[in-house]
Formats: C-alpha cells, structure tokens, sequence
C-alpha cells in the first residue's frame, strides 16, 4: 500500500493560526493544540508514497481446485418447478392477409392522388396544345406560356412520381395477397417472388403476367378448385386491357421524343395527354380491382336469418291451430 504520512505545508509560522473550530487565536507558546477546545492547530498535507522496492505487485487471486460437484446432508427442499421447458416465446405470425391489407390502404390512396395528378398533367398538355395552335397566327403572352410550362413540368414529374410509388405498391401486395391466397386455398404458389416481379417490371412480361396473377388471386378468392383454368372476371378484363395499352402506349410516347420537327412535337404533345389521362382511368380502375379482390380473400361472415315459423291470430282463435301450419314450441 502507498505510504500516506502528513507533513506541514511550509515552516514554523511566526504567529499561531486561529483556531478552525473555536476561531480564537492561542497566545504564544500555548503548542499546537488549542487551549480553549484542543483542536489541532497545524496546518497538514497529506501526501501519497509509493513504497519502497519499486513497482507495487498486483494482488495474486487464489486459485481453487474443483473438487466435484455439491454434496448435501439432506435431500434439498428447494428447485425448480416441475414444468417442461419452454424457451424463448416465438414472435406471433401475422397472417398474410392482414400484411396485404397494410399494404392496400396507402396504395389505395396513393392510387387516387395519382390519378388526379394525372388528369392535371393531361389538362396541362391540351394547354400546351392549344397555345401551340394560337402561336401560329400570333405571339403568346409570356406569363401565360410560363404558367403552362410550369403546369406541364409540375403534372409530368408528380404523376411520374406518383407511378413509380404506386407501382412498387402494387407489386408487394400482389405478393403478400398471393400469400393469402394461399392460405385460403391451402396449396403452394408454382411463381417463386422473383418471377412476380419480373412480370411486373420486364418489358412484354408486364402485358401479361399481372392480369393472370390478379386472375389467380380472384380464382382462389371465388373458392374455385384450383386445378380449373381461372377465368377472370369482366372487371379484370377492362383493367388488363386498360394496362396493356397505357404500356404499349407509354412504350410508343418515349419511342416518338426522339422524332424532330414542329409537328412531331405538336403530336407528341397530344400523345402525352392521352397517356396521362390512361393513367389515371387505369388508377381508379385499379382502385376497384384492388377492393373487389381484398375483400374476396377475407374470410366469410356467418349470416343470421330469421324464419317466421307460425302466425296465430289474436283472440280465442289462437288455442285452435291452422291446418297445414307448423307451430315452434
């Protein structure tokens, strides 16, 4: 242990301190305690010395030898309970169901802003149109061909954003609610993941894969035998063709911004409106697809019918029992 001694801070003082606890001053030769309370008087430090012999040795900890395991006089009253073993409580699986319905509420949404986005950027294109028309026997005022520029590059980035949310969306509830589909059927989808979204994102895979996994999910969702061919509804039609054109559209659009001249740009100008107005009628009707299709996989609800067994006539009439009528006890 370091050697902790106290030493005075500096040499004898010429007059006695006061006293720290009493506060009086000793007369002269009174010696260092207090005469008046006996306090010591001097003034110390305490200083921290290695001790001699260098560097100090840390403590050694003893080391015990094993000797086998407890021994008890007596039988232990205490231990565990009798109980099997249990171990970590696994997290509880959500069904896929209620996943793909997490999933159709912000696309829901999402699809319907989309769609109004959309109808903007096509009223913002026949704008265009039209000023381009009047151009020709006129000049146009400047604030109102900023405004339409404005309204063009504002409806084409927020309806493209728009898409591309949507779209990712889409192609995660299409697998959660293939899942779903699934579990309803109790079978084993052929398509692994990666093929679902191939066909969503491929180029002449997406023209026909999306309508025939919709047509599976509404195939299991009618509770048909799934070894039958499904046989999508009318409304899936209309949404597969209204996607297959607004693709092969979308396709013949970015093929044409690559023509020059003023009436390849008019044209173009006028093929983007109706692009854009596709898009959004292809929004709203996916709104209905995805409802339609949602609330098939939901499992059905018991319905509770009255039936009206007998009607007995007020007065004495009522004892006497119609022929032919049955009466509840």
């Amino acid at each position: 242990m370091p050697d902790v001694s106290a030493r005075p801070t500096g040499g004898a003082p010429a007059r006695p301190p006061a006293c720290s606890r009493c506060g009086r001053v000793a007369p002269p030769g009174s010696g260092p305690f207090c005469p008046y309370c006996g306090r010591y008087l001097a003034a110390l430090a305490w200083v921290a010395e290695p001790p001699p012999g260098g560097k100090p040795r840390p403590p050694v900890r003893p080391r015990f030898r094993y000797t086998g395991p407890p021994r008890y006089r007596e039988v232990p009253r205490w231990g565990f309970p009798p109980l099997p073993w249990r171990g970590e409580p696994e997290a509880e699986r959500v069904p896929a169901l209620e996943r793909a319905a997490r999933v159709a509420h912000p696309l829901d949404v999402l699809l319907r802003v989309t769609a109004g986005v959309a109808v903007v950027a096509a009223l913002a294109e026949i704008l265009r149109y039209v000023l381009l028309v009047l151009s020709r026997a006129d000049a146009l005022p400047a604030g109102l061909v900023a405004f339409s520029d404005a309204a063009v590059a504002f409806g084409g980035w927020a309806s493209l954003a728009g898409l591309v949310g949507c779209g990712v969306l889409m192609v995660l509830w299409t697998l959660r609610a293939r899942e779903a589909a699934a579990e309803r059927t109790g079978t084993v989808s052929a398509r692994p993941a990666a093929a679902v979204v191939a066909g969503w994102v491929v180029p002449g895979l997406n023209l026909s894969l999306p309508g025939s996994l919709l047509a599976e999910i509404e195939h299991a969702g009618l509770d048909r035998p799934p070894a039958e061919r499904p046989r999508p509804s009318r409304l899936l039609l209309v949404w597969w063709g209204l996607w297959g054109a607004g693709v092969v559209l979308g396709v013949v659009v970015f093929l044409w911004s690559f023509r020059g001249g003023v009436q390849a740009m008019a044209d173009g100008v006028l093929l983007h409106a109706v692009l854009d107005l596709l898009a959004a009628a292809t929004a709203l009707v996916t709104v209905r697809v995805l409802r339609y299709l949602t609330a098939l996989l939901e499992p059905a609800r018991p319905v509770r019918r009255e039936t009206l067994v007998a009607v007995r006539p007020p007065g004495p009439a009522a004892d006497e029992t119609a022929p032919g009528a049955t009466v509840a006890p």
